[in-house]
């Protein structure tokens, strides 16, 4: 089979389509023919060699697959095989085929694509723990959702409106017209040194009383800093890190000098939580996971929840699709097919 591996730390020039074993499914396993995996920015830092769970080199990473199931291993029940599912995965996902537990295997929902059903788990399950599991968002609430115009920021957009908050998404200015008409209520420059007097003046001087940061580093201070009283921060990334090679370590570096402490004083003295979350570090969870994806995937079948593709690349394209997700060219989700 084919699979994208990453031959070392660097650029997109360190991956490299190659031909691979077809992997067999061990016990509690299903073997799915992949037709679309999904890219996301920990891929990109794993490639940078910034990223701490990436395996060694050379690797094939991929959070997330669509496809078909062709064989399962000793305890799955056959019935599986020939289904169209949807699925986590640890690692494995740029490639033809992906053997999977069976516990992070979804049947897909008939009235989406591979593609868009490609761009449900990973994004989705992480934006369900930073706004629902975590963030305890309620209607009427406000959140604050950085980088609104990714995968988990529209996903964290579509679970908002669906609970009855106020939207505040920040992109990049090209991107607020696509994220009004998605129905974000008010879109602000991230580019623009003063969003944080752009957040507080849209909420009369109030502040924000959830708000999800996968930027990190002083950043993260930045967005404390809009909190209303009983107001949450949810960090799940360092994307302000990224660069290849050198760069980018001294960028991780750099960030985690600058990160802010953030003391249990003047937490209780300011009425503010800070919480963080890591979906592949929650792995063992899958009772968990599986409970969020069944709210999920009825979201996607009342039509709430909305899976939108960006781009879809070829597997001998993959490193000008890691090229437009390092460039935050995109608006929802990248993906790789076979």
């Amino acid at each position: 089979m084919k699979a994208i591996q990453i031959m070392s730390a660097g650029t997109t020039e360190r991956l490299r389509l190659v031909e691979a074993p077809l992997p067999a499914p061990q016990a509690g396993e299903v073997q799915v023919s992949v037709r679309a995996a999904g890219i996301n920015f920990a891929d990109i830092l794993a490639r940078q060699g910034i990223y701490p769970d990436c395996p060694p080199y050379p690797c094939v990473v991929g959070y997330e697959v669509a496809g078909v199931i062709t064989d399962v291993g000793e305890g799955v029940d056959a019935d599986w095989i020939g289904r169209e599912v949807l699925a986590l995965t640890n690692f494995g996902g740029y490639a033809e085929y992906a053997c999977v537990d069976v516990r992070y295997v979804w049947v897909k929902p008939a009235s989406v694509s591979f593609e868009q059903a490609a761009a449900i788990p990973l994004n989705t399950i992480t934006a369900w723990a930073l706004l629902v599991a975590m963030g305890g968002l309620q209607s009427g609430e406000t959140v604050l959702i950085h980088n609104a115009g990714g995968g988990v920021g529209l996903a964290a957009l579509d679970i908002a409106r669906h609970i009855g908050a106020r939207t505040i998404g920040t992109a990049s200015a090209r991107k607020h017209d696509f994220l009004k008409d998605r129905g974000c209520d008010e879109c602000v420059d991230y580019t623009q040194a003063d969003w944080p007097a752009q957040v507080m003046s849209l909420t009369d001087g109030q502040g924000v009383e959830l708000a999800i940061d996968p930027i990190g580093g002083p950043h993260w201070q930045q967005t404390v800093g809009v909190l209303a009283a009983t107001g949450r921060m949810g960090m799940f990334g360092i994307s302000g890190a990224s660069a290849s090679g050198w760069r980018g370590k001294l960028r991780l570096v750099g960030q985690f000098l600058r990160t802010r402490p953030y003391h249990p004083v003047g937490l209780i003295r300011g009425n503010r939580g800070v919480f963080g979350v890591n979906i592949h570090a929650m792995y063992g969870e899958h009772a968990r996971f599986n409970q969020w994806m069944q709210q999920i995937l009825a979201g996607v079948e009342a039509g709430w929840m909305r899976p939108h593709v960006d781009q879809i690349f070829k597997f001998d394209q993959a490193a000008a699709a890691h090229e437009h997700v390092e460039a935050r060219g995109n608006i929802g989700k990248v993906l790789l097919v076979p």
